[in-house]
């Protein structure tokens, strides 16, 4: 009976917890289609399915334990994956970030000229008695007045109207005055174009001003055309994401759209002297970073495994002392360390009586930026090469110190060749870790020095990770479409290497 029943308590906890996902997770669906993220919603969709076919029948044990790690890997891995990819295709930057319908209604509505005369009314803003938006119009220097709306222009005698001192008409029959606290909730009044005569209408352009415009371009939906209504241009879609001037191609109208270039992106990376020549030392400058990193910290770390593997007076004392840098929030002692690195206040440069600029100076910067990641780095190795260090057997060294090996021959004959067959997995994982070390850049450094004024993106210190944010979101002009582009280099890049470094390490077939 006890079995009976933890089976039944079990079973309806297990179909209350799915209950609740469900519905969670059908209501997030809800909420994707209707804001059109169709892949969203499929996929929240898919979720949904899996989930209840997994627990909902005994197709698969295994699968049970599997099925929320594997939503989870192509949620947050595989997806970012696809759409960086996707996106790396596109010309995606400042000024084409819209869809091309957005796009296009935008460069309509900013296709407004004033008419040749600057005209302008004194308007009050109320609505009609139908409840649609108007605004009354004061012509005093032609002695009229009118209601207009989106669609109509209604002319108003003198006497239906109340007039201020100045001859303003603050009231009128079939109109009524919206509140200042009215006006305040809302400012969708601002921005309608209110009729006036033929072409042209009003536009607001202070609460109580309007100012008479004419839409100076029009598209024409036959051959899929904007035309200047004022100077007969004519534009085209360039295929690039913007509507481009017949005849003139390098007069385009803002703001433009997202747009398919296929391959542009990474091909601009080899023809393009102003992106390869840049990328080209970022990419050497990163490898170098890395590369050093890893060995620094490894060295360190190793040395003071190897000192403190012996039996000394106060060793745990001094393990604790070792591991603190690397307890400490890594952001905290990067920000630390920048204090530190002050040209007029810092440390360092008081301690050694200089006046060093150190990140000001490329040299200076990266040789801080190694020594500050050498700081952050050489507890994890002490850590791991100390347990490394324990888990070779002692047999080995005795019995090459009994064939007559000193103990540099040993560390180098059989310390060292099976510390790094233990270790590789974890140098070649350090490796890609610093690869992509984009905090320590841009916290300690923001990737600098660079010259800004010369219009340079690189910095002397700045990492592929570092530089590709910096096209991204630390420039003008922003270009997501070619940062895109770089992050799929890094991905391959970064995967190539630690691929190739299990593989010679053979930690696949030792784990296979």
């Amino acid at each position: 009976m006890s079995g009976f029943m933890r089976g039944n308590v079990a079973l309806m906890g297990k179909i209350f917890i799915l209950a609740m996902v469900t519905a969670i997770l059908s209501l997030l669906t809800e909420h994707a289609f209707v804001q059109k993220e169709y892949a969203i919603g499929s996929f929240i969709l898919f979720a949904i399915i899996a989930l209840n076919f997994t627990y909902l029948t005994k197709f698969s044990i295994p699968l049970k334990f599997f099925v929320p790690g594997i939503l989870f890997f192509i949620a947050f891995v595989i997806a970012p994956i696809i759409f960086t990819l996707s996106m790396s295709t596109y010309h995606y930057q400042t000024g084409n970030i819209l869809g091309k319908d957005e796009s296009t209604a935008q460069v309509l509505a900013l296709g407004a000229e004033p008419d040749a005369a600057g005209t302008t009314f004194d308007i009050n803003i109320g609505k009609t008695t139908s409840g649609e938006d108007a605004i009354l119009v004061s012509d005093i220097v032609n002695n009229k007045y009118f209601i207009s709306t989106q669609t109509s222009r209604t002319e108003v005698p003198i006497d239906a109207l109340t007039l201020n001192a100045d001859k303003v008409a603050t009231g009128a029959q079939g109109f009524t005055l919206l509140s200042a606290d009215a006006l305040s909730k809302s400012d969708a009044y601002s921005k309608i174009n209110y009729k006036y005569m033929g072409k042209y209408y009003i536009a607001i352009e202070g609460q109580n001003v309007g100012a008479v415009f004419q839409q100076s371009l029009s598209y024409n939906a036959a051959d899929k055309t904007i035309r200047n209504v004022v100077t007969g241009a004519i534009y085209k879609d360039n295929g690039r994401g913007n509507w481009a001037k017949v005849g003139a191609p390098d007069e385009m109208l803002t703001p433009g759209w997202r747009a398919p270039i296929w391959f542009e992106n990474y091909t601009k990376l080899i023809t393009d002297p102003k992106v390869r020549t840049p990328l080209i030392k970022v990419f050497i400058w990163t490898v170098i970073f890395a590369g050093m990193s890893v060995l620094s910290t490894f060295a360190l770390g190793l040395l003071l495994a190897l000192a403190l593997n012996r039996k000394l007076r106060g060793r745990r004392i001094y393990r604790s002392i070792l591991i603190l840098p690397y307890a400490m929030p890594s952001v905290m002692s990067i920000l630390i360390w920048a204090g530190m690195f002050d040209t007029e206040f810092g440390a360092i440069n008081n301690i050694l009586h200089t006046h060093i600029a150190w990140f000001s100076d490329a040299n200076y910067a990266r040789g801080a930026v190694l020594l500050v990641n050498l700081w952050l780095g050489f507890p994890y190795f002490y850590l791991i090469c100390s347990g490394s260090l324990q888990a070779i057997p002692t047999e080995l060294q005795e019995a090459a110190a009994i064939d007559g090996a000193n103990p540099r021959q040993i560390f180098r004959k059989i310390t060292l060749p099976l510390l790094l067959q233990i270790l590789s997995p974890l140098l070649i994982a350090s490796f890609a870790f610093n690869f992509n070390n984009f905090n320590l850049i841009y916290l300690l450094t923001g990737g600098g020095p660079r010259e800004t004024l010369d219009g340079q993106i690189a910095g002397a210190t700045d990492i592929l990770i570092s530089y590709t944010y910096q096209i991204a979101f630390g420039n003008n002009t922003q270009d997501f479409g070619l940062a895109s582009a770089i992050s799929v280099l890094i991905f391959v890049l970064v995967a190539s290497i630690s691929m190739y470094g299990l593989k010679k390490s053979k930690v696949l077939e030792t784990f296979g």
